[in-house]
This record gives C-alpha cells, sequence and structure tokens, in this order.
C-alpha cells in the first residue's frame, strides 16, 4: 500500500488544495501594502474569493506598519511576514519566497505581485478568471499595455525592450505580475534561472503560458526605487537567463560581421592593387580600420563563449534545494502571533 508521503513525492499535486495565496516582495513599503491589503481584501471579498497573503520582507530597515493587523479583513484570511537574513533583491526575494510556497505551503495557486500597488488588485480576479478558463495548469502574466513611468523611464524601457528582442527573440511583454497554478510552481522552483528573473525562468522553463491586458497603476504610497541603474541591473538579470541563446546570437552575428569585413578587405585591396582609384594613404587606413573591427568582433565573440562555458561550470543555486539558507523566520501579522524562527 501506498504511504501518504511517497504519493507526494509520485504525485506533486496530491497534498495541494484550491487555496489562492498573494505574494507580495516588499523593502521598506510597509505603508503601501498596508493600503493594498485593504483594497485587495475589498476586491476579493466582491468577488467571493479568499486567499491568504505572505509577504516577504527582503531585508527591511523599518520594521512593520502597526495598521496592517489593525484591520478587520473579509477576504483575506491570513497574513504571514517571511522574513530573510538579508537584502537580496526583488527577484531573488520571490525565488526564495516560491520555493518556501511550494515546500511548506502548498497552495492550489499562487498570485506573484508587488506589494506597493503597481499591480492594481483589481486584476488579481482577472488573473484567476482566466486560470479557470485555461486548462488550470498555465501561468497567466498581466500584460501591461501602458505604464505609469516617466517619458525618460519609458524611453530607456523601450531601448531595452529592442534589446531583448535582437539578443533573444523573444518580446518583452510582462513583469512579475501574475499567477502560477500549483502543478506549475513545483516544477518552476527546480529552475535555476528563477535566482536571476522570476518571468525569465518561466520563459525558459517553456511552462505553458498565457497573458490578460493590464495598466500600470500608481504607487500608493513613498517614491519607487527603480531607477536608470536598477532598470539596467533588471534587464541584464534578465538577459543572463537567456545567456547560451545570446551566445549563439552573438557567434552568428560575429560570422556575419567578420564576412563583411573581408569581404570590404578585399575590395579594398583589389581597388588598390588592380585600379587607379585609390588616394595615397587611403586604402591603408581602410584596410587597417577593417582588420581591427575583425579581430574585435573575433575577440568579442570569443570571450563571450568561454564566459557563458564558465558559467556552466559554476554550481547552480536550486531554489527548492537552497532557499532555507536565506529565511531567517515567519510570523503571522493577521491573525497577530509570535513570529517563530525558521527550522529547517
Amino acid at each position: 500500500m501506498t504511504s501518504m508521503s511517497e504519493s507526494v513525492r509520485t504525485n506533486p499535486d496530491a497534498a495541494r488544495d484550491s487555496s489562492l495565496l498573494v505574494l507580495m516582495p516588499i523593502y521598506n513599503d510597509w505603508e503601501a501594502v498596508s493600503l493594498l491589503l485593504v483594497g485587495l481584501d475589498r476586491v476579493l471579498a466582491a468577488g467571493g474569493i479568499s486567499c491568504r497573503v505572505l509577504l516577504v520582507d527582503d531585508g527591511s530597515t523599518t520594521p512593520a506598519s502597526a495598521a496592517m493587523s489593525g484591520h478587520d479583513y473579509m477576504a483575506i484570511e491570513r497574513i504571514d511576514v517571511l522574513a530573510l537574513r538579508r537584502n537580496i533583491g526583488h527577484q531573488r526575494a520571490i525565488a526564495v519566497a516560491l520555493a518556501y510556497i511550494d515546500d511548506r505551503i502548498k497552495p492550489g495557486a499562487v498570485v506573484v505581485m508587488d506589494g506597493d500597488g503597481e499591480d492594481a488588485p483589481e486584476d488579481v480576479p482577472r488573473l484567476a478568471k482566466r486560470l479557470r478558463e485555461s486548462d488550470g495548469r498555465t501561468v497567466i502574466f498581466a500584460e501591461r499595455r501602458r505604464r505609469s513611468e516617466s517619458l525618460a523611464f519609458r524611453a530607456f524601457y523601450n531601448l531595452y525592450r529592442l534589446a531583448h528582442v535582437v539578443l533573444t527573440g523573444i518580446p518583452v511583454r510582462v513583469g512579475n505580475f501574475s499567477i502560477v497554478p500549483g502543478s506549475q510552481l513545483t516544477r518552476l522552483v527546480v529552475v535555476s534561472e528563477l535566482w536571476n528573473h522570476y518571468a525569465a525562468a518561466v520563459f525558459k522553463a517553456r511552462l505553458p503560458r498565457d497573458t490578460i491586458p493590464t495598466v500600470r497603476a500608481q504607487r500608493l504610497s513613498g517614491r519607487s526605487r527603480m531607477n536608470f541603474v536598477a532598470l539596467v541591473g533588471h534587464g541584464l538579470s534578465a538577459l543572463s537567463v537567456h545567456a547560451e541563446v545570446i551566445g549563439v546570437r552573438l557567434l552568428v552575428m560575429t560570422s556575419a560581421l567578420v564576412a563583411l569585413v573581408s569581404v570590404l578587405l578585399s575590395v579594398v585591396v583589389a581597388v588598390r592593387v588592380s585600379t587607379s582609384l585609390a588616394i595615397p594613404g587611403w586604402a591603408t587606413s581602410a584596410a587597417g580600420l577593417l582588420v581591427v573591427l575583425l579581430f574585435q568582433a573575433i575577440g568579442f565573440a570569443v570571450f563571450f563563449v568561454f564566459l557563458v562555458l564558465h558559467a556552466r561550470s559554476q554550481p547552480l543555486f536550486i531554489p527548492i534545494r537552497d532557499y532555507p539558507y536565506f529565511v531567517a523566520s515567519v510570523g503571522a501579522l493577521f491573525p497577530q502571533v509570535a513570529t517563530a524562527k525558521f527550522v529547517v
């Protein structure tokens, strides 16, 4: 007779239920998330949906707001805080939390959303509805059709989207805001690329996915920390997930450039040797410039290939295996109980 533990190992969905969990990574945005939770509770209650909330305290330097535990929630059944040992960044906090959820909670589905209010609570029931309308095994992303940031930010973001398409062949249309069915969560938490970028890891793992159109909302409190430097770092993290694809594309482009430079160099030499059109010094300068471009292209391609090969030889972070190293404690804000040390 098969035991319960053996059944869970052979069928990852066996211990799951139909409950909904909302995951929000937080770094000092306690005032904003307290307002967001009130709005989320109101929206879910109107739609007849209940959930529990997991706030990931990504090494915050300010304590959680007391107002968060003073509200009488109708649809939110429980609010837990997963405290990390140190600040590890937005994407990695999501990776640790997803692994913890899959290992310890095992809900039917997980909504991943920002805690500052820019992901609108009104879209959560829409994500859940689309998940129900699908086969129940599809990751549903909120596709942003319009953003609320400054003109300069949107310009740099569009440049990043263009670079992403050129280098990977994948258009950037989604962020973190999404709903993940439990059946796909158990597959996602063994994807090492989740450590670098959540959405890119879903694409890398080739999980079934779909989108719904959304509009980026405004922050409920405080100022956004997503500046130019943070945007570049976030973009590079997403690109790093597709390093092998980028390497192949760069090699192809480099090969095309080498072929073009070789043809141009041959033309320069032919013009210099077989015609009288050459101006003194012109052929030498043109040939020298083309040779420099040729060696730079070859050197860049070789360097990138060795960089990718070196990365493949390094130990990988496996979220479901390694997440406990980063968890300090888990406690409930609602209903309020004492915070407990995390036990591996």
